[in-house]
């Protein structure tokens, strides 16, 4: 590995610096495994559990190559960013640390990308990982120790049975949970992939059932949905979610509400059933329904996170 220190990093609260890909494993015809570098990791940290840390990563564009440099980066950092072209600037996508290895200069991340060979879920991050190889960079912002950094949504209460659920976006953050778990967890994860040779066998404990749901051609979602709503004791449970019924900035936490609802901003003594769930923003919304409005869960037991939405560009 050839990335040096940045010797600007104790000026952020966060860490902003450049990775070098030491690794690339094809796990599966949708995921890639990219394992990236730096000596500046060794200042990563977060206060408690990883859980399902987020991180950003910046990746050049597909068309100019242009990617943004972390040299000198200040406080105003973001906004300079922002005003500059994304053909100039590179892209910034979210990703959640599956694993990380190693100690000090030779912390490692482990990020397990999704792969859209075609269509219109093609971006700049399945461009990007499908021909990933060593000795590439890109830039990358993490939680650096001793700061406040968020990016942690699975915040169950002590006791609670878990649900977790998601489609491929969401296996990288269901897995390195489910990894994470104490030996007396119980509860179940649905994972829907687009086809059976993308099942993974994750480690878990023994009381924590994992689902796997391949679509092989199927509807997005759709057996996602009939195999939780089985789970919930309402199988056959069908909702008609339209278009313009859709936050394409989903994000319903015990901490924060993108539709600005009140929010319990605490978890403490709450046991029952909790339910983390991710994915495409219309499957989410429709299995938010059910939970919240057909049974009654109380926003300290639940997290929505639309992770995508179908037919809308992220944006970067």
């Amino acid at each position: 590995m050839t990335v040096t220190a940045n010797p600007n990093q104790a000026a952020l609260p966060m860490l902003f610096t450049e990775v070098e890909v030491v690794a690339v494993e094809r796990l599966s015809p949708t995921f890639v495994r990219v394992e990236l570098g730096s000596p500046d990791l060794a200042d990563f940290g977060v206060d408690g559990p990883r859980w399902d840390q987020r991180i950003k990563l910046i990746l050049p564009d597909p068309e100019t190559g242009g990617i943004t440099s972390t040299e000198g980066a200040d406080a105003t950092w973001f906004s300079t960013w922002l005003e500059r072209p994304a053909a100039e600037r590179g892209h910034m996508r979210t990703y959640t640390i599956r694993d990380v290895r190693g100690s000090g200069a030779a912390t490692i991340f482990v990020v397990d990308m999704v792969l859209h060979p075609e269509g219109e879920l093609v971006g700049p991050g399945s461009l990007w990982a499908s021909t990933a190889s060593v000795g590439d960079r890109i830039a990358l912002l993490a939680p650096r120790r001793g700061y406040p950094y968020g990016g942690i949504e699975f915040t169950p209460g002590p006791g609670a049975d878990l649900l977790l659920v998601g489609d491929e976006t969401a296996v990288p953050a269901i897995c390195t949970v489910l990894e994470q778990l104490p030996d007396d967890a119980r509860g179940t994860a649905f994972l829907e992939v687009p086809v059976a040779a993308d099942v993974q066998d994750v480690r878990r404990p023994a009381g924590v059932e994992v689902v796997w749901l391949a679509r092989e051609g199927d509807e997005l979602g759709l057996g996602l949905h009939d195999a939780v709503v089985t789970h919930l004791g309402i199988p056959g449970a069908q909702v008609e979610v339209a278009p313009d019924e859709v936050d394409p900035d989903l994000w319903e936490t015990p901490f924060y509400s993108s539709s600005g609802e009140e929010v319990a901003g605490d978890v403490t003594g709450v046991g029952g059933t909790y339910a983390w769930i991710a994915g495409e923003s219309k499957v989410v919304t429709g299995l938010r329904r059910h939970l919240v409005t057909e049974l009654g869960f109380d926003r300290s037991q639940v997290a929505f996170m639309g992770y995508w939405r179908r037919g809308v560009a992220m944006k970067s």
